[in-house]
């Protein structure tokens, strides 16, 4: 099989238009284009982080900046084009996918890690009261269940047996999470929630690569077959000999997709041992067209664009590492640092907080790469986006309190 050889910025255009990162991609207006946005992506990865919007939030408000969190509840609740469940990490993920998540559920059903079974041991006297209580009053939350003598609200280590029961309930597909207010979960029957039009016929395993195969390489643009792998962990449920069969199938299919055309085997310059896949329309248009532009991305730790972090360092030169789990001693940038993304290069991070009470947007800390010098071409776009990341986190001041080069930080316009 010959593999074809592409550049290693025509590589990062095919990336980047694939994540829809170029200012080039027509978006449609209203809750349709923020579906289409998560249907592109593939799932957008849901975190506990709040020291500025949550990712899930700010992943889609990279993409199109006049999104706001009632989309995302809407598309949920109302127009149920989206469901939670696990990806790489808990994330939405397109509602019409639903089936291609059953093999998954299935596994949690014989938990097969000492982890995951002592979260089903703990838990499964609690499953039929608890699929009773929903069934009779509605969609429930955790609060709505009293706690056990001894179990106090807490992390995921101090969960109630019955917070777990609801979890694994949900692992395994007898709930799906309805809806969410602030952050708070709030889950139903799955015959209640899943519409009635979504196909849940279970997929074989030829399919199940399939789908994760195009979805990874679709959204990804050109990707690795261990980047295939690690793209959503299809299959993984701690079942570790189920892993390596799937592995296996999906090296067998990804040879066969390129046999018949339906992926194009490619090498980047510089990296002639490491195969890349791609599909046959996306290499013809990154040919065709210019994807650079003005455009500033500020960037969320967990945006699909950087989430693998080795493949991040391997085609855009950015070694970036989030540092909010590390102690403060240990960290070299700051907690919660923002990839910076311009003409088709990470440029830079930032460190930020938003302060909701005195409403200002505080950047601790910003620093641009070695060797990036166009400030003078850059600030003005990166002024008008910092005004714009601020008012999405609802501040209406930007207070910048340490940057690197130093001089960059009188070129930065903090009064709106």
């Amino acid at each position: 099989m010959n593999n074809e050889k592409i550049s290693k910025a025509n590589a990062v255009k095919l990336v980047l238009n694939s994540q829809l990162l170029t200012g080039k991609n027509k978006i449609s207006k209203g809750k349709k284009g923020f579906a289409k946005i998560i249907e592109t992506l593939g799932y957008i990865q849901i975190d506990t982080i709040s020291v500025i919007n949550r990712a899930h939030h700010h992943i889609i408000w990279s993409r199109r900046n006049d999104y706001s969190e009632k989309y995302l509840h809407d598309l949920q609740t109302k127009d149920k084009l989206v469901f939670e469940y696990w990806t790489h990490a808990m994330s939405y993920v397109p509602m019409k996918d639903y089936r291609f998540c059953l093999q998954r559920m299935k596994n949690f059903e014989n938990p097969q890690s000492s982890w995951l079974k002592y979260r089903f041991n703990q838990s499964q006297k609690y499953f039929k009261p608890v699929l009773e209580k929903i069934k009779n009053e509605g969609m429930q939350s955790s609060s709505n269940f009293e706690n056990e003598d001894g179990y106090e609200a807490g992390n995921w280590w101090q969960w109630k047996p019955v917070k777990t029961a609801l979890e694994y309930l949900f692992w395994k597909g007898d709930l799906m999470v309805a809806e969410r207010r602030g952050f708070q979960k709030y889950y139903d029957l799955t015959e209640r929630v899943l519409p009635q039009n979504i196909d849940t016929s279970f997929p074989d395993e030829a399919e199940l690569n399939r789908y994760f195969i195009n979805r990874a390489v679709s959204s990804l643009g050109i990707v690795t077959e261990k980047e295939i792998q690690k793209f959503m962990q299809p299959g993984k449920a701690d079942i570790s000999d189920l892993q390596v069969t799937q592995r296996k199938t999906m090296h067998r299919i990804i040879n066969e997709m390129c046999e018949a055309g339906e992926l194009i085997p490619l090498l980047v310059e510089n990296d002639h041992k490491l195969v890349n896949y791609a599909l046959p329309d996306s290499i013809k248009n990154i040919y065709k067209k210019d994807y650079t532009d003005e455009t500033v991305y500020i960037l969320s730790p967990f945006d699909n664009l950087i989430i693998q972090r080795d493949r991040t360092k391997r085609l855009f030169d950015f070694d970036y590492t989030i540092e909010c789990y590390l102690p403060e001693s240990k960290r070299k940038y700051g907690y919660f640092t923002l990839p910076i993304l311009w003409k088709n290069n990470l440029i830079g991070r930032m460190d930020t907080k938003a302060d909701r009470k005195s409403k200002m947007f505080i950047i601790n800390n910003i620093v641009f790469e070695e060797g990036f010098n166009d400030f003078k071409n850059f600030i003005p776009h990166f002024n008008e986006k910092l005004k714009s990341f601020a008012e999405f986190n609802n501040c209406e001041k930007i207070e910048v309190k340490k940057c690197s080069p130093n001089k960059v930080k009188k070129m930065l316009n903090t009064k709106f």
